[in-house]
């Protein structure tokens, strides 16, 4: 058993490091933690530390700041954000998107033109693929167009993830059986992957909504599906990150949020569309 005295005693982060890291972040992610996530900050914090093998805070908090290859910031983006997310949440804007939005993007044009869509953030992948099956399962022109659909994320681990397309039961809970059962194949216990044919038609590839430098190649899409990322944001980030949509729609482009966020609170750039099944927003013709 050991002792008390044996055990190596935590990391101290005072107030002052929290505050220098809290700042820190916020400017490399535009994500911002409230004095009542200290604990979580703390916990992950002292966990990168522990891999690094820096006790004192002023020696990690260097290496993040001023490592050349970026690598332990991006350990720290990795295990700082939350990747919560399911098929089919929020299935009613995919109703949206084939019954009201689709039809309009693609008024006046011809077979076999592209049709863009851009997810951020995709976390684990559930959204994009979501995605790609609804398109599949409900939308008749499916077969009309290229349809491009890629996917971004801060968080390097959640797109390899992504990327392999394998999921457990809570995930797939509301994902009809049917849907499964076409697009997916068993791996395990209550464990499906989706199949290689739609795996490897989206294209995951890392963006921070944040860094204008980061999504400047994101240019020239139909629809962004940029769902509960907004309400981590201060309202300078949220701006920043409602411009930077505008400039990767094309004119006549939607953005689709999260049910407890709105863009008109945050900019005017955009127009409000309301369709019978959700309110969504659009940049103008």
């Amino acid at each position: 058993m050991i002792q008390p005295a044996m055990r190596r005693a935590e990391p101290v982060i005072s107030e002052e490091d929290f505050a220098r890291f809290r700042e820190f972040f916020y400017r490399k992610t535009g994500i911002m933690f409230a004095d009542n996530k200290r604990y979580f900050v703390d916990k992950r914090l002292r966990e990168r530390m522990a891999a690094c093998n820096l006790p004192a805070f002023r020696d990690y908090f260097n290496l993040a700041r001023f490592q050349a290859n970026g690598a332990e910031l991006q350990h720290l983006v990795n295990a700082m954000t939350v990747n919560e997310t399911y098929f089919y949440r929020e299935e009613y804007q995919f109703r949206c998107l084939v019954e009201s939005i689709l039809p309009e993007v693609t008024r006046g044009r011809r077979h076999g033109e592209t049709v863009r869509i851009w997810t951020i953030p995709c976390s684990t992948g559930e959204e994009a693929y979501s995605i790609a099956f609804y398109l599949l399962d409900h939308w008749p022109r499916v077969d009309d167009f290229s349809i491009e659909i890629i996917a971004s994320d801060i968080d390097t681990q959640v797109l390899e993830q992504a990327k392999r397309g394998v999921y457990g039961e809570r995930a797939l809970q509301y994902l009809p059986k049917a849907t499964i059962a076409r697009y997916m194949n068993r791996v395990g216990e209550g464990v499906f992957q989706v199949v290689p044919e739609i795996r490897n038609s989206i294209m995951f590839v890392q963006a921070n909504l944040s860094d204008a430098l980061s999504t400047s190649r994101f240019r020239g899409f139909d629809v962004v599906f940029c769902r509960n990322l907004l309400i981590y944001f201060d309202d300078i980030s949220r701006r920043e990150a409602a411009e930077t949509i505008f400039e990767a729609l094309d004119p006549g482009g939607f953005v689709c949020l999260g049910h407890s966020e709105s863009m008109s609170r945050v900019s005017s750039l955009f127009s409000v569309r309301k369709f019978p099944a959700a309110i969504v927003y659009q940049k103008p013709e």
